[in-house]
């Protein structure tokens, strides 16, 4: 995979294809902002976009101290990378430049092969439910929070009145609490409750299945691998067909005893 691979910048496929989708919305948003007064959009979907926008900042924060702190050369990630972009994608007024981290997502999946992504989502089946599970809660929280807040706007006696209001009630909602502070009044309100109810069963249920697989599931033991070059890659291999060839003879030893008990 070359330069990237090698400075440990390419994480796992799942989670590049996270922060890529992350980064188009984000994208969307700032779009949606700067050219929202040419299409007549609403001063409330703004400002739910804008509360979104804050906790997209949280994840674009940590994958830019997570990639910074796990590569292999701090300096080369930060300036050939463009890491210093990434820094400057975390803060809303410099938005723009997760644009870059669109490209650069797009080109280290490109290097990485099609193919080695769709073995490595398959494999990692878990870990990518994970990711979209999360995305998915992002996106839902957004679209029911515009939808509901439109809806309800038309009710002068609705208690969902604010871009506020509409958030909180929508992740409530997903997480299956119901805490009834805030609840839809209109048709299409409820419409979009009902919606938000049957996605926050899904998503959180992966949630739930992820977290509960990996505190059950028993630790997996971490196989080290050697370069072709190195004396220690030969010395497995040799281990790993002696095995094989124990195995085998005891197989077979065991089959000799089968055959003398009928004889």
């Amino acid at each position: 995979m070359g330069e990237n691979s090698k400075s440990g910048e390419l994480k796992d496929t799942g989670y590049e294809l996270f922060i890529l989708l992350l980064s188009l919305v984000s994208i969307f948003n700032l779009a949606v902002e700067v050219f929202g007064g040419f299409f007549d959009v609403n001063d409330f979907r703004l400002e739910v976009i804008v509360i979104i926008n804050g906790i997209l900042t949280v994840f674009f924060l940590f994958d830019f101290l997570y990639r910074f702190f796990t590569a292999t050369s701090k300096s080369h990630y930060f300036i050939k990378d463009w890491g210093w972009s990434d820094l400057l994608a975390c803060f809303p007024n410099f938005r723009i430049f997760r644009v870059f981290r669109i490209v650069k997502a797009a080109r280290l999946l490109r290097q990485f092969g099609l193919e080695n992504m769709l073995k490595e989502v398959t494999d990692n089946r878990a870990g990518s439910a994970l990711y979209l599970a999360l995305f998915g809660i992002i996106v839902v929280a957004q679209t029911s929070a515009i939808a509901v807040l439109g809806a309800e706007s038309a009710n002068p006696d609705a208690n969902i009145t604010s871009a506020g209001d509409a958030v909180w009630w929508v992740l409530v909602t997903l997480t299956t609490v119901g805490y009834g502070d805030f609840f839809p009044t209109t048709t299409t309100g409820r419409i979009a409750g009902i919606f938000v109810m049957f996605s926050g069963v899904a998503l959180i249920g992966v949630l739930a299945s992820y977290l509960a697989n990996f505190f059950m599931a028993p630790p997996q033991k971490q196989e080290t691998t050697y370069e072709s070059t190195d004396p220690r890659s030969k010395l497995v291999e040799l281990k790993s067909l002696l095995a094989q060839q124990q195995s085998a003879q005891q197989e077979l030893e065991s089959k000799i005893a089968e055959l003398e008990m009928m004889l």
